[in-house]
């Protein structure tokens, strides 16, 4: 059986030392570009491939990272995990995709297997904001980035979005348009993501004088079952609300899939706006108002920076925290409420 091509062949085949090679490979300067091109030839001629287990032994890295996300199949983790292994294969990084379907032991045992693959860093998306596992990788200075997400913790590396004040935004868009019985699809308050969702929602209700109507709040995990048929029975009830704001697109949906299924005409008797502003939210036939995440930029920072807390690039000397601003997108799930509000 022939041998594995070694790259003391392509030497051989291409009439210049092993060193020379490794130059071409690695695209080191000052290298002839007619030598260049003989080493290219002969690479491609033999078929050669890169022993990527021995350069990570010499140099100490993998140029590879992991990517734990929550749950892959809400779009907003999809989509954003496309732009990051789109931006990761242009700076020539390989990426470990984990779903931790939002169970604490997954997220602890990806961070095991991604340390022991040795990957060079982490992002990490929907983290708990008390996760030791995740405090203990900062401790000990492992290279990792919270995206959408933060924790309590001195040392934390975040990109999120400002999701208190897009809650806010929210709360005043169903205000103005006259609603004042408002429902809220508010999720666990163990993420800081809904927690921070929530303090926004509550204070946004507080400032303008409405109470919040603990009956209409939903603070389980994220389940489209359950927020259906949460909504289908909150819809049910002799006082409902005329607005619902959901702290994700993907729970937005759920909710108008329970208003269509009680036959209640959105927006004319129900108002819904949803946080993320995922490509579905855009369709003509559902157009749903939304608080948008600027996606594309927040995916492109947060490999950015873990790239330069990777290679150093860059002198931190404090943790890399970047807020975005948030706006609302209106569209026509959200009306002007024409029926009495009883507060």
């Amino acid at each position: 059986m022939k041998g594995r091509t070694s790259a003391y062949d392509v030497a051989s085949k291409a009439g210049v030392s092993q060193s020379t090679v490794s130059r071409v490979l690695n695209d080191y300067p000052h290298i002839k570009e007619s030598t260049r091109q003989k080493v290219l030839v002969a690479i491609k001629e033999l078929g050669f491939t890169r022993d990527e287990i021995a350069r990570s032994l010499a140099s100490k890295k993998t140029r590879t990272i992991g990517l734990i996300v929550g749950d892959i199949t809400n779009p907003f983790f999809a989509e954003s995990a496309k732009v990051i292994t789109g931006k990761a294969q242009d700076m020539e990084y390989d990426v470990i995709l984990c779903n931790t379907n939002h169970k604490d032991e997954n997220l602890e045992k990806y961070i095991q297997t991604l340390i022991g693959k040795r990957v060079d860093g982490i992002i990490i998306a929907s983290a708990d904001k008390d996760n030791q596992k995740i405090k203990e990788l900062y401790d000990q200075g492992f290279p990792v980035v919270l995206y959408n997400s933060m924790m309590n913790h001195e040392k934390v590396n975040y990109i999120a979005v400002n999701n208190y004040n897009g809650a806010k935004l929210a709360v005043q868009h169903l205000y103005q348009l006259n609603h004042r019985n408002i429902g809220f699809i508010a999720g666990p308050s163990k993420y800081l993501t809904t927690h921070l969702r929530n303090l926004g929602f509550q204070d946004g209700l507080k400032e303008l004088r409405i109470n919040v109507n603990r009956q209409f709040v939903y603070d389980k995990e994220f389940s489209y079952d359950e927020v259906y048929q949460f909504t289908k029975k909150l819809l049910k009830k002799p006082t409902r609300p005329t607005g619902i704001f959901a702290a994700s697109d993907q729970m937005a949906l759920a909710v108008l899939d329970a208003a269509t299924s009680e036959n209640i005409d959105v927006p004319q008797e129900l108002s819904v706006i949803g946080f993320d502003d995922i490509d579905m939210a855009k369709n003509q036939f559902i157009g749903l108002t939304t608080i948008t995440q600027p996606k594309e930029k927040m995916a492109t920072l947060v490999l950015e920076k873990l790239v330069s807390l990777i290679e150093k690039s860059d002198d931190l000397e404090s943790p890399i925290q970047i807020l975005l601003e948030p706006d609302l997108i209106p569209r026509r799930t959200t009306g002007i409420n024409r029926f009495n509000n009883e507060n």
